[in-house]
């Protein structure tokens, strides 16, 4: 019975210690000016959201790729130019049987 109350007070020093210890580093932080990163508060505004790149899909392999890194060709979006190359250089109409 000893060993379960002590392990329970050791549980609740435990927390309390974790606890000390980052309300003393947020203190800290708050005094030099820096974040908990360690970088400075004031180089990135906290309200500017930072929002995801569009994602397009491949023609060719259906694949999900940047809008950036794509390839557009006659109006159609390719992941890359050898995918490009690809379907334009597949037969289309009567003579794709």
């Amino acid at each position: 019975m000893r060993q379960i109350f002590l392990l329970i007070l050791l549980f609740i020093v435990g927390q309390w210690l974790v606890k000390a210890l980052r309300r003393h580093d947020a203190q800290t932080a708050q005094r030099t000016g820096k974040d908990a990163n360690g970088t400075s508060g004031g180089a990135r505004p906290a309200d500017t959201p930072h929002l995801a790149e569009p994602m397009i899909r491949c023609v060719e392999c259906g694949v999900h790729a940047p809008k950036s890194d794509s390839v557009v060709v006659a109006g159609q979006l390719f992941c890359c130019a050898a995918h490009a190359q690809r379907h334009g250089a597949r037969p289309a109409g009567r003579d794709a049987r």
